[in-house]
C-alpha cells in the first residue's frame, strides 16, 4: 500500500527540520513519499536542499492552511495519505503498518484519527510515557489536523479541505461531507503522534485571541454550509461566544463583532461553498461517539 505523508508548514523550519528527520528513519521511498508546502516562509525554503528526497512545493504569498491542503493533497500519489502537522511525528512501532492494518479491516474506512500525545520531550520514549492506553478505539465524528490518515478515495470522494476557510476548523468540514458520503472515522488510540507543542507556554500565554476570531468566524461559515437550517445553530453559538468572551475584555468584544462582519459581507460568496448535509448524516453524527481532544 503506498502511503503519502503531507505536511504544510508556515514559519517553524526548526520544528519542520526535526519532524523530516523522524520521517527519515519511518519511510521507505520506494513505495512512501512525503510531501510538503512551504505557505509563503522564505526562512523555511534553506530546507529543501537538505532534503532532496520530500518534494516541495512553496508560495511567495500565504495561502493558509486550509487552502494550501487543499492544493498539496491534489498531487499526492498515495491510496493513503497521512496528514502532519510540522511540529508533529509518529510515535508509534511500525506506524504505517498500524495504518495500513486499520484499511484493509474496513473498507468502508475514511480517517483514522490518531492519539495526540502533546508536549516536548527528551526522547520519544518519554513521549510514549504520556500516551493513555487505556482508550478504546471507536467510531467518531471528528479528527485533529495534527495527525491523522485519509484514504485517498474518502479524501477525493469530498471537495477536499475548503478553500473557504483559513485555519481552525477546516478538519470539520472534511469530516462531515467524509461521513456524508457513507465513509467511517476511526479514533484510534493505539496509533500515537507526539503534538510537540509546549503546553506550559501556551497556559501563560493566555487569552488566544487569533484563534478567537478564527475560530467564531470558521463555525459561523461552517454552519451556513452544511446546514439546511442555520438559524439557531449561528444565533445559539454567536450568544455563547459573545457571553463568555465578548463581555470578557474590550478586544475580544471588538474582535466578536470584526468576525461577525467580515462573515455578513462575504455572504455573497455563500453559494459557492453551500452544501446542506443530509439530516441522516446529522443524526448519525450525534450517535458517534465524540472526539477525545
Amino acid at each position: 500500500m503506498e502511503v503519502s505523508f503531507l505536511i504544510v508548514t508556515k514559519n517553524r523550519p526548526t520544528e519542520l527540520d526535526l519532524t523530516l528527520q523522524k520521517l527519515k528513519a519511518l519511510v521507505d521511498l520506494k513505495i512512501h513519499e512525503v510531501l510538503v508546502y512551504i505557505d509563503g516562509c522564505v526562512a523555511t525554503e534553506a530546507l529543501i536542499g537538505k532534503y532532496p528526497w520530500v518534494i516541495w512545493d512553496n508560495s511567495t504569498k500565504s495561502l493558509g492552511a486550509s487552502p494550501a491542503r487543499n492544493f498539496l493533497y491534489k498531487k499526492a500519489s498515495g491510496s493513503v495519505f497521512i496528514g502532519l502537522d510540522d511540529d508533529a511525528h509518529p510515535l508509534s512501532k511500525d506506524f504505517i503498518v498500524a495504518v495500513e492494518r486499520e484499511y484493509l479491516d474496513n473498507k468502508k474506512l475514511g480517517i483514522i484519527a490518531f492519539q495526540e500525545v502533546r508536549g516536548v520531550f527528551d526522547t520519544d520514549e518519554k513521549a510514549l510515557e504520556n500516551a493513555n492506553y487505556n482508550q478504546n478505539s471507536h467510531l467518531t465524528n471528528d479528527f485533529v489536523g495534527c495527525g491523522f490518515a485519509i484514504s485517498k478515495e474518502a479524501y477525493f470522494s469530498t471537495r477536499g479541505f475548503p478553500t473557504w476557510i483559513d485555519i481552525y476548523g477546516e478538519e470539520s468540514c472534511l469530516a462531515i461531507e467524509v461521513l456524508e458520503n457513507n465513509y467511517d472515522i476511526l479514533y484510534q488510540p493505539k496509533i500515537v503522534v507526539n503534538h510537540r507543542v509546549d503546553v506550559q507556554k501556551r497556559l501563560l500565554t493566555g487569552r488566544n485571541y487569533f484563534r478567537f476570531e478564527k475560530q467564531l468566524k470558521n463555525t459561523f461559515k461552517y454552519y451556513l454550509a452544511y446546514y439546511q437550517n442555520p438559524t439557531f445553530k449561528i444565533a445559539k453559538m454567536l450568544r455563547h461566544n459573545f457571553m463568555k468572551y465578548g463581555l470578557q475584555d474590550f478586544r475580544y468584544f471588538r474582535l466578536f463583532f470584526k468576525s461577525v462582519f467580515s462573515v455578513l459581507i462575504g455572504l455573497p460568496k455563500l453559494p459557492a461553498y453551500r452544501k446542506p448535509i443530509s439530516k441522516a448524516t446529522f443524526l448519525k453524527m450525534k450517535k458517534l461517539k465524540g472526539l477525545h481532544y
